[in-house]
């Protein structure tokens, strides 16, 4: 090593707290600067370790090993500091994971993992500790002349760490580094203690300063300009060059030279690329004869279920024999035997507990080795799957079992594999979150001190799909850009988080993965934990985590699972059928008409929008219609024209060829016929190569694999084999190599056949409840989906359009979840109401179950523990309607709620009284409260459904249009349902709820959108083009009462009518435009000059408007009608008219239109 400096200090971005940059990014600037060495040393992890040390070893750099600890003692319990381990060897390494894994296990203080300095003695072994610079504890009690506790903490690094410790110091222009320098120098010459000098690198270059204090404000949740803010880096904390160190140290020169020493010191093998599988218990057989033999007693099992007929099972039987033994040749041979057992066990478990396993996901349903072990539930030759594409002999790789399990027991299922293996030896497996566009851009902005509607104006530009950028979103949103060049802040705002975008921000645990190693996980990877010392993860993510030996088996919740098991439990409950849902015929023609009407919302991955309309066009008649529509449902097939191919040809508008009218083979019909001779599949694209030029199917996998990766020298070398083995079949040469061109083409957009056979099963046995048990099956649909308003609102629509009834919640008779009652009815779940919680809602069912329904409103304050339901929760049960049956209505149970609480407060106390007064010792008895409900009027319609709305998210027991259903006729042509479609230049108004309003922006960068627009009677679709939704988009909000003019005409894909909206009025812009006057009725009898001064008063808030005010004045038997000045002509607002009719009364006051 010829250098002269070796950074030993450096974060990643896996620091979390701090450290700008990724692993890459530093050792290309390592490179650059031309350093032989570096040590990436994170906070309290070593997440980044496996990138680290292959992506170092490729380019040539030697990776240190090594980890940034806090360390408490006997002197600092609660204050942690400062220490660097480095890795000398192998040994150094485990010992270095084990402390790290410690800390998190059993180390947290004030939620941050620390080891205490006695482990330190305990591992030691192998590892080179640096002092921690100023902010270890050398550092510390040199800063306060404390020289008790610095002798104590020499000596206890030189009896541990003889000639394996260093005084570390820096010179990156911090307060007091000087000063600690000096003292530090004086004291190695004293202690004999060797020097090192780091630069406790967090960035790259000094410009990446300002980003970095960016990112740290947002871990510690300051902003910039907080004076209370900790300074703890500087500008000078980048990747120094060692010509930049060598002019900061000069005058200390053995401090550099000590950085060479020490990465010489440090040599760490870390074993990647291997796998390591526990052994699984065979009862003594060796582990490749037991799945032999195991899976032919699970494939006798299979055949006599499929076959049960003993004369057909002999004749179907040869081929799956065949195939059976193909693969436990390939697994046994490839050593595998073990990870299938595995994962046959942990399944077998699940089913046998009752825990709902998927039929299959992924390529793993193509293995008829997992189909006679029942790790999936689809027999793969019915459906032409293959095993080669699962597990390729020609291609060593580990298998990889994706399992979905029911949502609400999957947990179940690792705690038994982490019982049957060893707690040590099973760990789920880190995910990392980043700063992602739309966060990244609010964080910033927070930490900069923009106000929030300037940075909520700006995130709420960037779309929330999944995997947005920063630059994806300037693409699609043309205002981004626009605001971009406009505004010189959003501009900073923009750039700073483009500088943050992507860097890692915290760890959390990844949905499925779970690893079984065969001795503890720390021989293979540390562990990070949660503040509580719970939930211990792997720290490497799950790739890394398989780079480094260890086996990531995936443990999946799938929700639909759970759905399917709470539909099938209520239907034994409430009817007392048993459905055996893997038994369900797979040609039930109510599906399939159910099906072709795109009847499909709340049907697993058939429910889309655009799913749906693909249904309708598609209209699938049989299962394998099904398994098609999951893999043309992709942006591939859709925009490539192949959906339009396949639709013609399945309904004979255009001839099918296989695959080309101009170039085909007959040999490929058997292979491309399910699917109209389109190449749909990445299986067929496997099958053909084998038929047409005689590839294995191993070999026709990795063609399948070259084509989707494009690399010209590869695939010039596959269009010869090809070619050759075609001839050598008999195939006209030229014809194969437009067949090949054509495969090439359409194996881009070919899926996993084995993956899409497994969902549409799922998919189909949805469609099948919801068809033959469709109360059932929606009950459970919402109860999964109770914490997703939005999903509840579709829901219940859809629950309407099938013509069943929905109750409102009732506390009574509802559950936390959404039941079905004995008439079919759906209850309403009250785990469904906003604000209320699991808490409360077990209190109200304990109590019920305990003493009996509750009465009235009195008698459920004084069954129920008002500890658990407090006054907040009891508002919204009454506001949401479950408290209808207690009291006379809404506004009566609200007024009564005080007295209700105190009355079950003095119910309690009044119990007590009669307990404790036992000898008649006490002479106060507590005070009776009457039990009585106010006398109050009862809310408008507007108001209780407002309530709902807040509530429930929902309008239940009405609709918002009620109010307004005397004037919508004047100034609507009609119901939407009675809307017929309009002539070119007709034109028509609608009058409806708006539910939603979707924006897109066309080719043009201009935005548009749709409408959905409810009138009780009917839905439907209005369309505004940019122009018009320009001028209108402020009115265009949900959940408003509005009036749209424009055409209708017939939508083919929705299979109605749809608006396309020209005009748009709110409801007092419409009463104004139509409304003649505001009539006022004054009985004078009655009347005073008091009231007519608060009439005045009112009117006069509301002047200013179009409409006039008429007063129709009676008195005795005399009247006058009387026309004030256009000076009282008012704005016609539903706060006034609400307002008069409290005064003068209902008849009292009317909207006079012109028609009337």
């Amino acid at each position: 090593m010829t250098t002269e400096f070796v950074h030993l200090r450096v974060h990643s971005d896996f620091s979390m707290m701090d450290g700008l940059n990724k692993t890459k990014p530093i050792l290309d600037a390592v490179a650059e600067l031309g350093m032989p060495a570096v040590a990436i040393t994170d906070q309290m992890n070593m997440c980044g370790l496996v990138k680290f040390y292959s992506e170092a070893q490729a380019r040539g750099i030697k990776p240190l090993i090594g980890c940034d600890f806090w360390v408490i003692n006997d002197d600092y319990p609660n204050d942690p500091f400062r220490l660097t381990l480095l890795a000398m060897n192998n040994e150094g390494y485990k010992q270095i994971t084990l402390l790290i894994s410690k800390a998190y296990l059993r180390g947290f203080v004030a939620h941050r993992p620390t080891i205490d300095q006695q482990w330190l003695a305990e591992h030691n072994e192998g590892v080179i500790v640096l002092s921690g610079g100023r902010e270890g504890d050398i550092g510390r009690a040199l800063t306060k002349n404390n020289a008790s506790q610095l002798a104590q903490s020499v000596a206890f690094y030189q009896s541990h760490f003889p000639e394996r410790f260093y005084l570390e110091l820096t010179r990156t222009g911090r307060a007091g580094e000087e000063d600690y320098l000096h003292r530090a120098v004086a004291l190695s010459e004293q202690r004999d203690l060797p020097l090192v000098a780091t630069n406790e690198v967090c960035f790259l270059k000094p410009e990446g300063f300002d980003a970095h204090e960016i990112r740290v404000c947002i871990h510690d949740g300051y902003t910039l300009d907080d004076t209370r803010r900790p300074k703890k880096y500087s500008e000078q904390q980048y990747l120094r060059s060692g010509e930049e160190m060598l002019e900061q140290f000069s005058d200390i020169p053995e401090a550099l030279a000590n950085t060479v020493e020490i990465a010489k010191r440090c040599n760490v093998t870390v074993r990647l690329g291997e796998y390591f599988l526990p052994q699984f218990p065979t009862g003594g057989m060796k582990t490749e004869d037991f799945l032999v033999k195991v899976s032919r007693e699970g494939l006798e099992q299979r055949l006599e279920f499929l076959f049960p007929d003993p004369e057909q099972r002999k004749e179907k039987r040869p081929p799956y024999d065949e195939r059976l033994q193909i693969e436990l040749n390939v697994i046994n041979q490839m050593g595998f035997p073990g990870y299938f057992l595995i994962v046959m066990e942990f399944i077998q478990w699940s089913k046998d507990n009752g825990i709902p396993v998927g039929p299959g996901r992924g390529s793993g349903a193509g293995s008829l080795v997992a189909y006679a072990l029942s790790i999936t539930d689809l027999d793969p030759l019915e459906f032409d799957l293959l095993f080669e594409r699962f597990l390729n002999p020609e291609r060593v790789s580990m298998p990889d079992f994706d399992v979905d399990f029911c949502m609400d027991r999957r947990d179940e299922v690792i705690d038994h594999v982490a019982e049957l293996y060893g707690r040590d030896a099973v760990s789920q497996i880190i995910t990392f979150g980043t700063m992602a566009a739309k966060a990244v851009v609010r964080d910033v902005g927070r930490v900069l001190g923009h106000p929030y509607g300037f940075v909520d104006r700006i995130s709420k530009l960037i779309p929330g799909d999944p995997g947005m950028t920063l630059t994806k979103a300037f693409d699609v949103e043309p205002r981004l850009p626009e605001l971009y060049d406009q505004d010189e802040e959003v501009k900073d705002l923009i750039d700073m988080a483009r500088i943050l975008e992507g860097v890692t921000r915290n760890a959390g645990k990844h949905a499925g993965g779970v690893v079984i190693a065969p001795t503890t996980i720390t021989d293979f990877a540390p562990l990070y934990c949660d503040d509580e010392g719970k939930n211990p993860v792997t720290q490497f993510d799950k790739n890394d985590v398989e780079t480094a030996g260890l086996v990531k088996f995936d443990f999946l919740g799938l929700r639909t699972l759970t759905i399917i098991q709470w539909a099938i439990d209520m239907i034994q409950e409430g009817r007392g059928e048993t459905i055996d849902i893997a038994s369900i015929p797979l040609e039930d023609p109510a599906s399939f008409r159910s099906l072709q009407k795109a009847q499909t919302t709340a049907v697993f991955q058939l429910e889309s929008r655009g799913m749906k309309e693909l249904i309708k066009r598609l209209k699938p008649d049989c299962f394998e219609d099904i398994i098609a529509l999951v893999a043309l449902f992709r942006p591939g097939p859709l925009q490539s024209g192949m959906v339009d191919n396949f639709i013609d040809r399945k309904h004979g508008r255009e001839d099918i060829s296989y695959p080309d009218a101009e170039y085909q083979h007959e040999s490929l019909k058997e292979i491309l016929e399910p699917t109209y001779g389109i190449i749909l599949y990445q299986e067929q694209v496997m099958q053909i190569a084998q038929v047409l030029a005689g590839y294995s199917l191993g070999g026709a996998d990795l063609l399948r694999r070259a084509m989707g990766k494009k690399k010209p020298e590869e695939m010039a070398k596959q269009r010869a084999v090809f070619e050759e083995g075609s001839i050598n079949n008999g195939v006209d040469g030229p014809l194969s190599m437009k067949i090949f061109d054509l495969v090439e083409k359409f194996a881009g957009y070919g899926f996993n056949k084995s993956h899409s056979a497994a969902y549409a099963l799922v998919s189909y046995q949805t469609l099948w409840l919801k068809v033959h048990y469709p109360a059932e099956f929606m009950a459970a649909v919402m109860s999964a989906d109770m914490d997703n308003t939005d999903k509840i609102v579709t829901l219940v629509d859809e629950v309407e359009n099938m013509g069943l009834t929905i109750l409102p919640p009732d506390l009574n008779t509802g559950k936390y979840k959404f039941t079905v009652d004995s008439e079919g009815r759906i209850v309403y779940g009250i785990g469904a109401i906003k604000g209320v919680g699991e808490g409360p809602i077990d209190a109200i069912i304990e109590a019920r179950e305990q003493h009996s329904a509750f009465s009235d409103l009195f008698d459920f304050c004084a069954k129920v523990d008002l500890k658990r339901v407090n006054k907040r929760v009891l508002e919204k049960l009454v506001l949401s309607g479950a408290m209808d049956n207690l009291g006379p209505h809404r506004a009566a149970l609200m007024a009564t709620l005080p007295e209700a609480i105190k009355a079950a407060d003095q119910h309690a106390k009044a119990e007590s009284y009669g307990q404790s007064d036992m000898f008649g010792l006490l002479t106060t008895e507590p005070e009776k409260v009457e039990q009585a409900f106010a006398h109050v009027p009862k809310w408008p319609e507007k108001v209780w459904l407002e309530g709902e709305k807040e509530t429930l998210g929902l309008y239940l027991t009405g609709h918002p249009i009620n109010q307004y259903i005397d004037e919508v006729r004047y100034f609507s042509d009609g119901k939407l349902k009675d809307l017929k479609p309009t002539g070119k230049d007709q034109q028509i108004a609608a009058v409806g709820l708006v539910l939603g309003v979707r924006v897109m922006t066309n080719k043009k960068g201009r935005r548009w959108a749709i409408v959905t627009l409810d009138d009780k009677t009917a839905r439907m679709d209005v369309r505004f083009f940019p122009d018009a939704f320009e001028q209108f988009e402020s009115l265009l909000e949900a959940d408003k009462i509005l009036v749209i003019k424009g055409q209708v005409s017939f939508d083919d894909f929705s299979g109605g009518n749809t608006i396309t909206g020209r005009d748009v009025l709110d409801i007092v812009q419409a009463r104004e435009q139509n409304a003649r006057a505001l009539a006022l009725t004054l009985h004078l009898d009655d009347w005073s000059e008091q009231k007519l001064d608060a009439l005045k008063r009112l009117l006069d808030g509301y002047r200013g408007g179009s409409c006039p005010v008429q007063l129709h004045v009676l008195h005795q038997d005399a009247e006058a009608t009387l026309l004030p000045s256009a000076a009282w002509y008012i704005t016609p607002e539903d706060q006034l008219l609400h307002d008069l009719k409290q005064q003068l009364g209902e008849s009292g006051v009317r909207l006079c239109y012109h028609s009337a």
